[in-house]
């Protein structure tokens, strides 16, 4: 299982893990399988752990008062769950995480991460990039929202993620961009423009 994050960092850093690195690597990180429906944080519990996802499909999203559920994430493989104020700040969660598939994961503590970050120098870069690349991805996120139609915000999640198109079913995929599952059975009935 630790061979996927392995590669996972490399894609982030130049630097080499070493067999010292990686050993601290596996030592930090704990496997953990996750049944399909069962959660992995729920509203109002501290997200305690960050987990890297091996195989399997999850999503993380809120209740509203009337009882409907909003998307935030969805994750696959090489996707990382957790809620990151909650984790970072160590106060009670406002979302659900639950696996939408049979899951493994790798997870961490935030004490273990920011433990092994000092130890290896490769997390910190990854761990930089990504932060980074989180930023960019959620200002976007944002604009499409604010700015963009349904079809094209759509149309930017099929561009960015073709993959989700097979793991999710559509009204999980409607929910994450902010319309009815009806208007997404419309814009896909008119096909791409």
């Amino acid at each position: 299982m630790h061979n996927n994050l392995f590669d996972y960092i490399s894609q982030y850093t130049n630097l080499s893990l070493t067999s010292e690195e990686q050993a601290l690597i596996i030592d930090a990180f704990q496997p953990k399988k996750i049944r399909k429906k069962q959660y992995f944080l729920q509203s109002g519990d501290v997200c305690k752990y960050s987990g890297f996802i091996v195989k399997g499909a999850m999503r993380q999203y809120s209740v509203d008062d009337k009882g409907i559920e909003h998307i935030v994430h969805l994750y696959i493989e090489n996707y990382w769950a957790n809620d990151r104020e909650s984790f970072t700040m160590l106060t009670p969660s406002k979302y659900n995480i639950d696996a939408w598939e049979d899951t493994d994961l790798l997870l961490i503590t935030r004490a273990d991460m920011l433990s092994l970050m000092e130890k290896v120098p490769a997390l910190v870069e990854m761990v930089r990039l990504m932060d980074e690349r989180n930023a960019i991805v959620s200002q976007r996120r944002l604009d499409s929202a604010l700015s963009n139609t349904a079809e094209k915000r759509y149309e930017e999640f099929v561009h960015s993620h073709p993959q989700f198109l097979q793991r999710f079913p559509q009204h999980l995929i409607a929910s994450s961009l902010g319309i009815t599952k009806e208007t997404l059975s419309r814009i896909r009935k008119q096909g791409p423009k």
